[in-house]
C-alpha cells in the first residue's frame, strides 16, 4: 500500500515537473518569435497610429470648437455676458470629476485600474499637476483683462517652447537641434500669423509669458501621471478623476479673489428662480464638452506626447484662421498669410521628423505582429540592441535545453574581428596561450600511496576479532 501511494506520488510530480517544463519550453519559444519590425511593418504600425491619432485630434478639433462658441456666447456683452469666465471653468472642473467618476464605477474594467496613488504619490505627483493647471487658467484669463486679443494670442505662442523645453528636462524627448530648428520655425510662423498693431503693456506681457510657462510645465507633468502605471494613472479617465478636484480647488481659489463670487451671486443672474435654474444650465451642461475635450487631450498626450498636442493646437489655430478668412470673409494682410504658410511648413516638418525617427527605431513586436510594450519585453535577443545578441543567446542557454532543430551558421559574419573575440566566451587560441603558460610539473599527478603488508595484517586481525565475537 505504501509503495502504491509513493509511486502515484512520484508520478505526480513527475507530471507537475513536466507540465511546468512545458510551460517553460511554451514561454521560451514565446520569447524567441517576439521580433524586431521590419521596414514594411514599422510603416503599418506608423499609418496605424497616425489614423487613430487623428481621430482623437479630430475629436479634440470638434470639442473645442464647441467649447470656443460657447464662451463666445457666454461671455460676450452682446450675448449672455456671464462676467465671471474663471467661475465657469471652476463649475467644468467639478462636472468633469462627477463624468469620470461615473465612468469608473459603471465601467470599472475599463476604466478603473487596479492599483491607485498612495497618499504619497497623490501630494508628490497629481497635486502640483493640478495646481500649475489651475494657475495657467486664471493667470491666462486674468491677463484678458489687461491685454487685447492679438496680443495675447502672440504672447501665448510661446508656449510651445516652454513645452519643449519641459520635454527636454524631463526628458520626454530626446534633444536634437533638428527638433529645436522645426519648433522655432513654427513658433515664428505664428507670431506672424497674428501679427498685427497693438499697445504693449508690461503687466499683462508678464501674466500671459507666467501662464505659458505653466502650461508647458502642466502637460509635461500629466503626460508623466499618463505614464504612471505602478500607482494606477496610466488610464485618462482614472487620471482626470484624480486631477478634477485639485484643479477645481486651485480655480476656486483663484476665481474668488478675481471674479469676487459675492458679486456673482447678487447679479441679475441670480435674482429669480428662473433666471437661476437658467444660469445653472448654462454652467453646468456645458461641463460634458469640457469633459470629453479634456479626455480627448489626455488621450492624444498619452499615445502621441506633449510637443505633438502642442502643435496639434497650433494646427487647430491655423485650421481656424483660414476657415475663417474662406467662410466668413475675415482680411488677412501678407504677413498673416505669410505666417500661416511658414507654419504649415513647420508642421509638415515636424510629421517628417517623427517619422523618420519611427523608421529609424528598433521596435519589438509580438507573433501576431502587434506592438510589444516595453515592460512585456523578453530579456532575449530583442533586449539586446547593441552587439551580437544571437550570439549571446546561444552561449549563455541552459544546457538542458534541447537545442532546436536548426543548426547554427558555420561562420558569423561580424563587421570586426575584435568584436566577434569578444563576443564568444572563449577561443581555441585562448587554450593553446593557457597550455603554454601552464608549467609541466602542475600537470603531473601526485604518486598513489604503496600498498604496506604490516597495514594488511592488521587489517586481517581485525577481522578475525571481530568474527570470533560473533560466534
Amino acid at each position: 500500500m505504501l509503495s502504491s501511494r509513493q509511486h502515484s506520488e512520484d508520478g505526480a510530480h513527475l507530471g507537475s515537473s513536466r507540465h511546468s517544463s512545458d510551460s517553460q519550453r511554451e514561454a521560451s519559444a514565446l520569447a524567441h518569435s517576439v521580433h524586431l519590425a521590419s521596414l514594411a511593418e514599422k510603416k503599418r504600425l506608423w499609418w496605424t497610429n497616425a489614423i487613430v491619432n487623428l481621430l482623437f485630434i479630430a475629436s479634440w478639433f470638434f470639442f473645442a470648437t464647441m467649447i470656443s462658441v460657447y464662451n463666445k456666447w457666454m461671455f460676450s456683452p452682446d450675448h449672455y455676458g456671464f462676467p465671471s469666465p474663471l467661475f465657469v471653468t471652476t463649475i467644468h472642473m467639478w462636472v468633469q470629476f462627477v463624468l469620470a467618476a461615473l465612468l469608473r464605477y459603471t465601467m470599472p474594467g475599463r476604466f478603473r485600474p487596479e492599483k491607485r496613488p498612495s497618499r504619497k504619490d497623490y501630494i508628490r505627483k497629481a497635486v502640483p499637476t493640478g495646481i500649475t493647471t489651475g494657475l495657467d487658467i486664471g493667470l491666462s484669463n486674468l491677463s484678458l483683462k489687461l491685454i487685447t486679443l492679438s496680443f495675447y494670442t502672440m504672447c501665448k505662442s510661446s508656449s510651445l517652447v516652454f513645452v519643449l523645453l519641459f520635454a527636454f528636462l524631463l526628458r520626454l524627448e530626446t534633444f536634437s537641434f533638428r527638433l529645436v530648428g522645426v519648433i522655432f520655425l513654427i513658433c515664428v510662423g505664428v507670431l506672424l500669423m497674428v501679427a498685427t498693431e497693438t499697445h504693449f503693456i508690461l503687466v499683462g506681457f508678464v501674466l500671459v509669458t507666467s501662464a505659458s510657462a505653466l502650461g508647458g510645465l502642466r502637460w509635461s507633468l500629466t503626460q508623466l501621471l499618463l505614464r504612471s502605471k505602478n500607482i494606477g494613472l496610466d488610464n485618462p479617465a482614472a487620471t482626470l478623476f484624480w486631477l478634477a478636484p485639485i484643479m477645481g480647488i486651485s480655480l476656486g481659489i483663484t476665481s474668488a479673489f478675481v471674479d469676487s463670487w459675492s458679486a456673482v451671486f447678487h447679479s441679475r443672474f441670480f435674482a429669480t428662480p428662473e433666471e437661476t435654474l437658467k444660469t445653472l444650465f448654462f454652467l453646468f451642461c456645458p461641463g460634458v464638452l469640457a469633459f470629453c475635450m479634456v479626455l480627448s487631450e489626455f488621450y492624444i498626450i498619452q499615445r502621441a506626447g506633449v510637443v505633438p498636442m502642442s502643435i496639434a493646437g497650433i494646427a487647430k489655430e491655423v485650421t481656424t484662421i483660414i476657415c475663417a478668412a474662406w467662410l466668413f470673409g475675415d482680411e488677412l494682410t501678407p504677413l498673416n498669410i505669410t505666417g500661416v504658410a511658414v507654419t504649415a511648413c513647420g508642421i509638415g516638418l515636424y510629421t517628417y521628423h517623427k517619422y523618420r525617427r519611427s523608421m529609424d527605431k528598433n521596435v519589438a513586436l509580438d507573433p501576431h505582429g502587434n506592438l510589444l510594450p516595453e515592460d512585456e519585453i523578453p530579456n532575449s535577443d530583442i533586449a539586446l540592441e547593441g552587439g551580437y545578441a544571437s550570439e549571446r543567446q546561444r552561449l549563455t542557454e541552459d544546457v538542458d535545453e534541447p537545442l532546436g532543430e536548426e543548426e547554427e551558421p558555420a561562420h558569423q559574419n561580424y563587421p570586426d574581428e575584435r568584436q566577434a573575440e569578444r563576443a564568444l566566451l572563449f577561443t581555441v587560441e585562448d587554450e593553446d596561450e593557457d597550455e603554454a603558460e601552464t608549467p609541466a610539473t602542475a600537470l603531473r599527478q601526485e604518486p598513489l600511496p604503496r600498498y604496506s603488508a604490516d597495514g594488511s595484517d592488521a587489517l586481517h586481525h581485525v577481522w578475525d576479532d571481530g568474527n570470533r565475537r560473533h560466534i
